[in-house]
């Protein structure tokens, strides 16, 4: 589902040039649980924000379910990130004026999503993480760790291939942060690919395989793979089509 080969990013700081990202490969199969896990300036949240589409690489190849993700439009990058990618944020993200409900709502209508197709979603999503009594409720009516399910709950609706969360236990306490981590599992065990980005190495065991990212490079694949940095993709992508 997703392959990253050899994959760099640079930035220009003044004079400075730092590789954020050093010639990264990984790959990642439909319905795993991984964790990336690096401390603050390891590369990760950039690694995060390419897989996510928020950004793209400046060298190597990044195929999304067998194509190379260099082959698709801007418009056709956002509609990745509004249909194929489910987003968690260690802030939340959420709109403070809108209820619980119509925060999971919003994604729904810009994918054009119907009216009673969206209220069953909706519905479904703020239930299975048993915030339907508080659906009338606003963020600034509701603890963190009841935001962090509401966004939760947001990125279920839209019914994407892929959870991408960015240290969603980051601003919890450690009780609240455990029950966000059993709903990821429960995503899992659903058939969800789950790619958990962290610093806690607590949080980074509990998914099946965890991913040590260090100075923009792959440092250790803990799921024991002879060598992550071996993963080679012909042009046309074949090699991960069977995903």
């Amino acid at each position: 589902m997703i392959v990253l080969n050899n994959v760099s990013k640079i930035y220009h700081m003044g004079d400075e040039i730092v590789r954020a990202l050093d010639g990264v490969s990984i790959h990642i199969s439909r319905g795993e649980f991984v964790s990336i896990i690096g401390p603050s300036g390891s590369g990760k949240s950039t690694l995060m924000n390419i897989i996510g589409c928020l950004d793209t690489a400046d060298s190597g190849e990044y195929y999304l379910d067998g194509l190379s993700i260099k082959r698709y439009t801007e418009k056709s990058l956002a509609m990745i990130r509004s249909e194929k990618i489910g987003f968690v944020f260690q802030n939340f993200n959420l709109i403070n004026t809108m209820t619980a409900e119509e925060n999971v709502e919003l994604p729904l209508i810009y994918q054009g999503v119907g009216s009673a197709e969206r209220k069953a979603r909706v519905t479904e999503a703020l239930e299975k993480v048993d915030l339907y009594g508080r659906r009338k409720h606003t963020p600034n009516q509701m603890s963190g760790g009841q935001q962090q399910r509401v966004a939760i709950a947001r990125a279920m609706a839209a019914r994407p291939s892929i959870i991408l969360a960015d240290e969603p236990t980051g601003n919890l306490d450690q009780a609240t942060g455990r029950q966000i981590m059993s709903l990821f599992k429960e995503l899992h065990e659903q058939g969800n690919t789950i790619v958990l980005i962290t610093h806690d190495e607590h949080v980074a065991k509990q998914a099946d395989r965890s991913i040590e990212i260090m100075d923009g490079r792959v440092r250790e694949d803990r799921e024991g793979r002879k060598d992550v940095n071996d993963h080679s993709v012909d042009q046309d992508g074949a090699q991960v089509a069977e995903i």
